[in-house]
């Protein structure tokens, strides 16, 4: 009998009302692993109910009190982090140790969060005017929600609701239907770790659980992560709702390459930025850019070996470098913007298609491809694959270079190679990018900085987590204050009438 995944409500499993399941498939297999229910506005509902519930009391919770079970949390996070990965390799189809990176990197979310009673001092000013005084402080928003991809089933939930809830909110994850299972181990490990119930929830769904959050007056703010046509219709459905809102949407991050680049540097972190986790990242590497034909000759000639030795196979081998795409409808449309760029002009130097891992015929596997001779017209350029897919294109100079990444609708990340400290400088100052690197081949910050985009890969002014994301979780009150002067004669205070 198939597996049922269901919601998590109130500090139990809820099963709900609905009849509507979506299939949940082991990628490396191609089989259904499990069932997950899809919510309605009646699951969405008990929810919001539960978590507006919940509020007060939380709110009211300590901040230092508040950082304890987060404390606690963390440690479970981490007795737990072979199960975890376990799940997301299932359901993902992402290798172990790419599973094991993503739970790392939430880990390090949890642990900026426990430093939550200093993140949230306030300002303070004396003497405004005379006997004035100012003071700030912030406060929680109430119930708000995350709406998160399947891409990182762990990580980018976590960016999200471990400073909401230590910032005093309730919080509701939308997980993708498509690798559910991680979500609700992390809320039976919130649950252990004394997180009382109804602050944190799990609603499984679709399209339809999604507008029912972007709709429901009790939900305060929306945070989500996935493609920018998404993005943009969950800032401005959401914002019509009087929310407040952070959508992060796609990317196209090119990482460039100088004549006087370690190319044997840039060449390893081409491998891990743009074949790891199947390219199945928002800060995935799709775009080289070479400068000179020379470096783009040279590139491609320590590429090609590499890329055609990846193996490729289960995540769960040990030998792994690559896993199975996440379902076999994006398997299809990865491919079908191979076979646009065969169209389209471009030179396919590495070709992926059909790759077949043995004894695993029905999985979900594509090779890496490498494209040389892209140009910025064509679709494998302009539009997010979100596969195994590396384009290389060659410019003339560097100002040619930082005018092809500028002029991309995207600004999530990039980077350069170069051993050049005028370069790096001028590159980190004029690029119009949210992240950028200097010879680093995925420019994400750690937890205490904030990560986000620029143009069509960030709508909302806020980014997640660090700085940005307490200041987006919680609202700022400022405080003005006079209290009448008292004239002390001996043991007597006698209160003078403010003019």
């Amino acid at each position: 009998m198939t597996h049922k995944i269901e919601h998590y409500i109130d500090g139990k499993t809820f099963a709900g009302k609905t009849s509507n399941y979506a299939p949940v498939y082991n990628p490396a297999t191609g089989k259904q692993s499990a069932k997950v229910a899809l919510a309605s506005d009646i699951e969405v509902g008990s929810a919001v109910a539960a978590a507006k519930t919940a509020f007060p009391a939380w709110s009211e919770t300590s901040p230092l009190s508040r950082a304890r079970v987060m404390f606690r949390f963390k440690d479970l996070v981490e007795q737990n982090r072979e199960k975890l990965q376990m799940m997301i390799t299932a359901e993902h189809g992402k290798v172990l140790s790419d599973a094991a990176g993503e739970v790392t990197r939430g880990l390090e979310v949890i642990e900026f969060a426990c430093g939550i009673p200093h993140l949230l001092k306030g300002e303070h000013s004396k003497n405004v005017g005379t006997g004035v005084d100012s003071w700030s402080e912030m406060q929680p928003l109430g119930v708000v929600a995350g709406i998160t991809p399947f891409n990182f089933p762990v990580m980018v939930p976590m960016w999200m609701f471990p400073v909401a809830i230590a910032c005093g909110n309730t919080f509701i994850l939308k997980p993708s239907e498509k690798d559910p299972s991680p979500a609700l181990l992390i809320a039976e490990l919130f649950k252990l770790a004394g997180l009382p119930d109804g602050v944190f929830n799990v609603i499984n769904g679709d399209k339809m659980a999604v507008d029912a959050l972007l709709s429901h007056k009790d939900v305060q703010a929306i945070s989500f992560v996935g493609s920018t046509p998404i993005a943009q219709y969950i800032y401005a459905t959401a914002s019509e709702h009087g929310k407040r809102v952070q959508a992060l949407g796609g990317a196209k991050n090119h990482l460039m390459i100088m004549p006087d680049a370690d190319l044997d540097q840039a060449v390893d972190a081409l491998m891990g930025a743009a074949y790891g986790s199947a390219g199945e990242r928002c800060m995935a590497i799709s775009v080289a850019v070479c400068v000179g034909d020379q470096v783009a000759d040279n590139l491609i000639g320590k590429l090609m070996p590499r890329i055609q030795n990846l193996k490729i196979m289960p995540g769960t081998e040990d030998k792994a470098e690559m896993g199975p795409l996440v379902t076999n409808q994006h398997l299809a449309k990865v491919t079908s913007y191979v076979n646009k760029g065969v169209e389209e002009g471009a030179s396919l130097i590495v070709d992926g298609r059909d790759h077949v891992v043995a004894g695993h015929e029905d999985g979900f596997f594509l090779g890496g491809c490498l494209f040389d001779n892209v140009t910025k017209d064509m679709s494998i350029y302009k539009d997010e694959i979100f596969g195994p897919v590396l384009s290389v294109v060659r410019v003339q100079d560097f100002n040619a270079g930082c005018e092809l990444i500028n002029n991309h609708e995207y600004g999530n990340g990039t980077t350069i190679f170069t051993r050049d400290g005028d370069s790096a400088r001028q590159f980190t100052h004029s690029i119009q990018a949210g992240m950028v690197g200097v010879n680093v081949p995925i420019p994400v910050p750690m937890a205490f900085h904030s990560f986000g985009g620029w143009k069509r890969s960030l709508f909302g002014p806020l980014h997640v987590h660090g700085p940005d994301g307490v200041r987006f979780y919680t609202r700022m009150k400022t405080m003005t204050s006079r209290w009448p002067t008292g004239i002390r004669t001996g043991s007597e205070f006698s209160i003078t009438t403010m003019k």
